[in-house]
């Protein structure tokens, strides 16, 4: 008995030494059309001005997680909600390889949602394959709870691309919600 614990504490040492040998290896640089997590918290100290820190976490927290964007949108939302919600936004993709591209997105929820806010919004863009790929409806899960302002992260994903909305946002919201965005190259009144 007492042989198969030690050598159960030697295959736990021993994949435990590679883990961090793994860990210790340095990542290799990013591809030419990514962007680095200095470059985005760059472009957001630039456009929400005093909320860097905050930024700065979920940038590293979203990165964690998925990688390094191929693009990221900045823009302005509304958005209110009683149960039965609507969000509209606008603002400008921004690639490395692709040029720059202007979109609007729209979208209802449904849920237990109060309140209404606008909020500057910067959105990291994950495995788009195309600029013209983000003119689909990306589905999600939303949360909200500030009085007066806040600052927030949201996942929504469509066909293998994964936005990371950030807001930083004045109003008055409580609840959470499942919805969808939709983007259009046009502004558009109608959320569906």
């Amino acid at each position: 008995m007492s042989v198969v614990i030690r050598l159960i504490g030697v295959v736990a040492l021993v994949l435990g030494l590679g883990a961090e040998l793994v860990l210790a290896q340095s990542p290799s640089p990013p591809p030419n059309d990514r962007f680095s997590p200095g470059e985005l918290i760059e472009a957001g100290h630039n456009f929400f001005g005093g909320v860097s820190r905050g930024l700065a976490q979920i940038i590293e927290r979203a990165g964690s997680q998925w990688g390094l964007p191929n693009g990221y949108i900045l823009g302005q939302e509304g958005g209110g909600a009683f149960v039965a919600g609507l969000r509209y936004g606008e603002g400008t993709l921004y690639t490395k390889n692709a040029g720059d591209l202007r979109v609007y997105w729209q979208g209802p929820s449904l849920g237990w949602d109060a309140g209404g806010e606008g909020a500057r919004t910067m959105m990291l863009v994950y495995n788009l394959p195309a600029t013209e790929a983000v003119y689909q409806r990306f589905g999600g899960v939303d949360g909200s709870a500030y009085l007066v302002g806040g600052l927030g992260m949201t996942v929504l994903t469509a066909n293998n691309i994964v936005l990371v909305p950030i807001r930083s946002g004045v109003g008055v919201r409580l609840g959470a919600n499942i919805g969808y965005l939709k983007f259009t190259r046009e502004p558009t009144w109608n959320p569906f």
